[in-house]
């Protein structure tokens, strides 16, 4: 059996590029080339049929180490709590009160984007704290 090379993260919403660009700002993430013969990915998109504009969009770490993530329009809202949420590393190796702080500029960064601060979790003996916030669609994530 062979490993997997790759990860591709997908995220179901009702306004795909709205929450893809989101990302993008949050991780620093880049909006690929369009398919080959279209200009840009509106030209592509407006020719694609009327029920598929506007159903996806995609983003990818402009390192090439991220996975990439890719945002797909359903028809249904969000309706309870995320089983699986994206973790931004943005305390990494701080504790206490600089971690903290480092998890509040972020936030502060964050909230003019959209996103929605839900609540600190503080440090307890197991983990160090963190900051559970929302995209612009509700979905969760924490800042870690």
């Amino acid at each position: 059996m062979g490993s997997v090379k790759q990860v591709q993260i997908t995220f179901d919403c009702a306004e795909p590029a709205r929450v893809g660009r989101f990302w993008c700002e949050v991780l620093g993430y880049v909006v690929p080339p369009p398919p080959t013969g279209f200009a840009s990915w509106e030209e592509f998109d407006r020719a694609q049929p009327p029920e598929r504009q506007g159903a996806a969009f995609a983003c990818a770490d402009p390192e090439g180490v991220g996975p990439r993530l890719y945002f797909q329009r359903v028809p249904e809202g969000k309706v309870v709590k995320n089983r699986v949420h994206l973790d931004v590393r943005v305390g990494t190796g701080l504790v206490g009160e600089e971690r903290v702080a480092a998890l509040e500029a972020e936030c502060a960064r964050l909230i003019p984007l959209g996103a929605r601060r839900v609540r600190l979790l503080v440090a307890d003996e197991f983990n160090e704290s963190c900051l559970v916030m929302q995209d612009v669609e509700g979905n969760e994530f924490c800042l870690d």
